[in-house]
């Protein structure tokens, strides 16, 4: 056999395993899940990914070379052979087992007599995919089924084992693989070829946007799928002090519309519940295709999908993929905000810092007219905590009231304030008077769900190698120990890899434009309860003005509970279920003597 053919043998091995091969444990990549400090300057300390996973022993143990060591370095997931072997002809950095799928698809030449025909071979050289990619449509596109989402919607993650509802959602019911033309693919961990055995991948082009902090690293993610002719990777930049590329997010095309999906959820088995043991949230919306070839413009999107179209184009999606978003209709959009945190340092003209991390959180507020000076109630699920103090959990709390940072910029920057007269000195006077108010609120109303020791222990998993906490944090001074509560599933021994954000007003403060109406609205997405995912304001020493620093990417939906959903006078979590469901038991309980989950427990 020559050397052509024998390619040409892989190439149809991958391509026909992906599609054939049943839903079994996978190798994740393993990269770092949070990196956090309590200021700028300090080391970061890196929480690696869960490496006592199931799933990661039991293809290692099954694989022809077994001794494969993981090796944790510059926020990549690396794998190292022992001396004399060649890890890569078995086993890849994206836990592509070519050599087990080569020989599975000679298993399958054995049984049969005619093989299924090869994929088709697009040209490396031609341009990008178009979410439209009218050429390249299924024939259901000539009859495109309807959309399911049309307004939005927010489900749980199906987990094996649980009574199905109709608040939950397979992995394989959000992607829709039967005419799905085009599907953009974001996460932070990993497990290829369990996922790309969900997809068509003769028939849909994707593009997988994946964490690489090194060129070498990108080269060899390069490698491992250049015989995959319908994939294509992007790479967020990672420059300076940004370390984990976080964000989930799915765009999905299908012949009629465009589903927009944000999940809690990395592409992972157990975080989509195939193991029974973990659940996550998903955000999901279909938004229609424009008829005859019409085209929106960028003054008409809405608050959501200018936002989105930012993101994207930060994160150097191929151009083609991004133009193409042109293609459909917002305008169901119009109540929800897209918001997200992009990597890196935003200042300078323009005021770039307002647009992304807690400050853009602040301003989507002020967009959706959910602004309010009045106390809230916040109640945020997380899966992994940072180095918290009542100053993070302030500006947190301001931006759920519609601040987009500058309030608390100018208190700690009281010349920012004088330089604008005697008005900015009124500004920054009252922002001090109004600290300890800010902070006694704080005190009462922000909760922060996160297991304890014991919850986890007594889960079905009985571990949790993705919920990250150090114990230094929680034992420093400054942590806000009274915002803690025991995290626990409405669904008994389920552990959660939720971030959620639940905020509403209290009794008698309803929203400025409203009489009628309080304020209740949810994030859901990929932030964590910690400065990285945040990010900080602090003052550019070379420009005079603020500065925002962020260490991840990050990226989520806020939504609002709808007209006559929400309630005059004082209301609880029940409000939101019917709009965004309430996963965990509350309130929750205080930690009391009990201590949280720690990561090195394990």
């Amino acid at each position: 056999m020559s050397s052509s053919d024998e390619d040409e043998d892989l190439r149809q091995a991958i391509a026909l395993s992906l599609q054939d091969q049943a839903n079994g444990p996978g190798l994740t990549l393993k990269e770092a899940i949070e990196l956090d400090s309590e200021t700028e300057d300090e080391d970061e300390a890196v929480h690696t990914a869960d490496d006592t996973h199931r799933g990661v022993h039991t293809m290692i143990a099954n694989s022809p070379q077994h001794d494969v060591n993981v090796a944790i370095g510059d926020g990549a997931g690396k794998l190292t052979g022992s001396e004399g072997s060649n890890p890569t002809s078995s086993l890849s950095f994206l836990g592509i087992d070519r050599k087990r799928m080569e020989q599975e698809r000679l298993a399958r030449k054995r049984k049969v007599s005619i093989s299924p025909p090869p994929p088709r071979k697009i040209p490396r050289t031609s341009p990008g995919a178009s979410i439209q990619a009218p050429d390249r449509q299924l024939d259901s596109s000539k009859n495109p089924r309807p959309s399911i989402f049309p307004r939005g919607t927010v489900k749980k993650t199906w987990a094996f084992g649980c009574p199905r509802t109709s608040d939950d959602i397979k992995l394989e019911e959000v992607l829709q693989r039967q005419d799905l033309n085009l599907a953009v693919l974001s996460s932070f961990q990993w497990d290829v070829e369990w996922l790309l055995a969900k997809i068509n991948t003769r028939s849909t082009h994707i593009t997988l946007v994946m964490q690489a902090k090194d060129e070498a690293t990108k080269q060899q993610y390069r490698r491992e799928t250049a015989s995959m002719p319908n994939l294509r990777l992007c790479f967020p930049s990672m420059e300076g002090q940004v370390n984990c590329m976080h964000s989930k997010l799915m765009l999905l095309s299908h012949p009629g519309y465009l589903r927009v999906a944000i999940p809690t959820a990395n592409l992972v088995t157990y975080d989509w519940g195939e193991s029974g043991d973990m659940e996550n949230m998903v955000f999901l919306i279909d938004l229609p295709r424009l008829p005859n070839g019409q085209r929106t413009t960028r003054e008409d999107l809405t608050f959501f999908g200018r936002e989105l179209i930012y993101f994207l184009e930060a994160m150097g999606l191929e151009r083609s993929i991004v133009d193409s978003v042109y293609n459909f209709d917002f305008t169901a959009t119009k109540d929800i905000a897209f918001v997200h945190t992009v990597g890196g340092t935003h200042s300078g003209e323009g005021d770039p810092w307002r647009r992304t991390g807690y400050c853009g959180l602040g301003r989507a507020i002020g967009e959706l007219r959910l602004n309010t000076s009045g106390p809230l109630h916040i109640d945020f699920v997380a899966s992994s905590i940072g180095s918290l103090n009542m100053d993070f959990l302030a500006k947190l709390y301001l931006a759920a009231q519609g601040d987009d940072g500058y309030t608390e910029y100018q208190r700690q920057n009281p010349a920012a304030g004088k330089a604008k007269g005697k008005a900015g000195t009124a500004i920054v006077n009252n922002a001090r008077s109004n600290h300890k108010k800010l902070e006694d609120e704080v005190r009462e109303n922000f909760r922060v769900y996160f297991p304890t020791h014991d919850t986890v222990k007594s889960s079905k998993a009985g571990f949790a190698g993705t919920i990250c906490f150090q114990s230094k944090w929680y034992n420093s001074p400054a942590f806000p120990r009274y915002a803690m509560r025991d995290c626990k599933s409405t669904r008994a021994g389920l552990l959660m890899h939720n971030k959620i954000l639940y905020v509403r007003s209290k009794a008698n403060t309803p929203a400025p434009q409203s009489t009628s109406h309080h304020i209740a609205w949810a994030y859901v997405g990929s932030a964590n309860c910690s400065e990285s995912a945040w990010g900080k304001l602090s003052k550019d020493r070379t420009l005079k003005s603020p500065k925002l620093n962020c260490r991840n990417w990050e990226c989520g939906v806020i939504v609002p509970l709808r007209e006559g959903e929400s309630t005059t006078g004082q209301f609880d979590l029940r409000q939101f279920e019917g709009t965004v469901p309430v996963p965990m038991q509350f309130p929750g309980e205080p930690y009391g003597s009990r201590k949280p989950w720690f990561y090195s427990e394990q």
